[in-house]
């Protein structure tokens, strides 16, 4: 059995003071892939990020407090690729890849538009990029799991307040229709899809009025996979007991030895 975790930290400093790790230490999980670690390789030094059993593999962000993936692996891989070959992917720290010969790994941090026209400009350019590296991956003997905060929501299932932002970012119609193509068209799995169906079933909360305890969220973090994968998944969940960001955790289990 694989059991893979995605966060998106918001801060790997601030995550930490909030119990993450400690956390982490129960879950004995086989990857941890985490974004927006909001740190430097340097500020990463301490025994707390040196997690006992696991190697760490980071793209860190070129601006300080911005950005950046890590995995933590329990398995040695045969190969690392850090950065996708474009300036927002390689500058602002948004990709890394371990790779264990049949199975990729991924850790994926896609750009919010929120900020902006011009931001949401280099997130659909971001896409188009990154839409072929998708589907040079797909054509791969390799199967994937891309792990990540995509910064986009699916279907109207995928946040509460659907149709006061059909003109937000995020829940754009080009993006909705980016993510349809890349399920319907190029054939990944979105593996909590697989099994939970329920409304309501939300990855991140503004920390705006009181969206967490109303559980007015959005979906926006991911576990993609190859086609072949899809009857590997066999468990998936979102855990909100705890608090370590303004994300939750998605948990997944899956049918894989190594």
């Amino acid at each position: 059995m694989l059991r893979i975790i995605s966060l998106n930290v918001n801060g790997i400093r601030s995550a930490s003071k909030k119990g993450l790790f400690t956390w982490l230490l129960t879950q004995q999980a086989d990857c941890i892939c985490l974004q927006e670690l909001k740190a430097q390789e340097a500020d990463l030094q301490h025994a707390l990020f040196q997690q006992s059993g696991y190697q760490f593999y980071a793209h860190y962000a070129e601006k300080k407090g911005y950005s950046g993936v890590g995995i933590y692996t329990k398995h040695q891989p045969l190969h690392v690729k850090i950065g996708l070959g474009w300036p927002t992917a390689d500058q602002e720290g948004r990709y890394v890849e371990i790779d264990f010969g049949k199975l990729k790994i991924i850790s994926l941090y896609l750009p919010s538009g929120t900020s902006g026209d011009e931001r949401q400009l280099v997130k659909f350019d971001f896409l188009k990029k990154f839409e072929k590296h998708l589907l040079n991956l797909k054509n791969q003997s390799a199967e994937v799991i891309l792990c990540g905060d995509w910064n986009i929501a699916h279907r109207p299932i995928d946040l509460k307040n659907w149709r006061a932002n059909q003109k937000h970012s995020g829940f754009l119609p080009a993006e909705r229709a980016w993510m349809d193509q890349l399920f319907d068209q190029f054939g990944f799995v979105d593996a909590f899809r697989v099994m939970n169906n329920e409304a309501d079933q939300y990855t991140w909360w503004s920390n705006r009025g009181q969206a967490w305890l109303k559980n007015v969220g959005w979906r926006i973090d991911y576990q993609i996979t190859s086609p072949a994968l899809k009857d590997k998944i066999k468990a998936v969940s979102i855990y909100k007991a705890e608090r370590f960001s303004d994300h939750a955790p998605l948990i997944i289990d899956y049918n894989i030895d190594f």
